[in-house]
């Protein structure tokens, strides 16, 4: 296995997934210490990050029965494979895991090494595990989008955990930021710099107001390419839209007219195809990140923290959205 911690148990618990769309499908069960891949470290997990995707993907992917969910975790490495650098073992990290490979929904959680973020020394597990999925994937989308300063960015669903980091990071880069969220959030947002705040556009019906109508030389939506879709009168000429939830099936506009571009955010393309290069620049970005929520510079959003064994129902209140905050649960 390479460098390790001693005193590390033969066995520990884990959430599995056994069948089904339901968060109640989920056991509890206590898994063996797996030998550690070359590239692998083995994380003792502090505190998981719960995300709307747990519960989205539950019996639509091809796991096997026993697999365990989750893909944001904090802890501390306890062993390290043999291509890894032993410096990592004993250090407080984040990461991201991809959703095919096991994940954080256990006490131990095997990752490759090249996925993980030191967490600075005055940052908390709680902030840390709240941040990866989110804040990695707001990064991504703020650095797809070209900027000329002053333009105007509508964020659509800018009320949940991505959107907390994208106003932030837009306000940052220079955007002039309108995002849309339920009235609940709006005080919140204006506090992190966005100059507008209006509700989603919610129903079939629901169209976007004419005072909106070609504003904004980008877009992102955080709901759904439904949502994205009503947002596209918003562009300008030559406006960019990028979807995070989903993404418009289509092309919306006529060839050579508005000139508009597309784009779509996630995590999963690099695990799937990103190389060493891409996942140091992604790493390096979400270690600044961090660095930046321990000085104050960026606000992480409020928690809500329940128990190991509570799990599986923190993420069904989830789904129901059943609470607003970042649902962390402890280990």
């Amino acid at each position: 296995m390479g460098e390790m911690q001693q005193g590390l148990p033969a066995q520990y618990q884990a959430w599995v997934w056994r069948e089904g769309h339901d968060v109640e499908s989920l056991t509890q069960v206590s898994l063996a210490v797996s030998p550690l891949a070359d590239d692998e470290v083995l994380v003792a997990n502090k505190v998981i990050g719960l995300n709307p995707v747990d519960w989205k993907v539950l019996g639509h992917l091809p796991w096997e029965p026993g697999h365990v969910p989750g893909v944001d975790g904090a802890g501390i490495v306890v062993a390290a494979g043999k291509q890894v650098s032993p410096a990592w073992v004993g250090k407080r990290v984040v990461w991201h895991q991809s959703l095919l490979r096991h994940g954080s929904y256990a006490q131990f959680t095997p990752v490759q090494s090249r996925a993980l973020m030191a967490i600075p020394d005055n940052l908390s597990f709680e902030t840390a595990a709240s941040f990866p999925c989110p804040g990695l994937t707001a990064w991504q989308a703020v650095s797809k989008l070209p900027l000329q300063a002053g333009q105007h960015l509508l964020i659509g669903g800018a009320g949940g955990a991505v959107g907390q980091y994208l106003v932030q990071l837009a306000v940052r880069a220079g955007w002039r930021v309108t995002a849309l969220a339920h009235p609940r959030h709006h005080e919140r947002l204006s506090d992190l710099g966005a100059l507008r705040c209006f509700p989603n556009l919610r129903g079939e019906e629901a169209i976007l107001p004419a005072w909106l109508s070609r504003q904004f030389h980008g877009v992102i939506d955080a709901v759904s390419e439904q949502h994205a879709a009503k947002l596209v009168p918003a562009l300008r000429a030559n406006g960019h839209i990028l979807c995070i939830q989903g993404r418009l099936p289509g092309w919306p506009l006529p060839a050579f007219g508005m000139a508009i571009s597309m784009h779509e955010v996630a995590l999963g393309a690099l695990h799937t195809w990103g190389d060493d290069d891409d996942w140091q620049a992604l790493t390096s970005a979400g270690e600044a990140m961090l660095s930046d929520l321990s000085q104050g510079r960026l606000r992480a959003e409020e928690t809500v923290i329940r128990p190991f064994g509570e799990l599986p129902d923190l993420l069904g209140a989830l789904k129901a959205r059943a609470f607003s905050g970042k649902p962390l649960v402890r280990v």
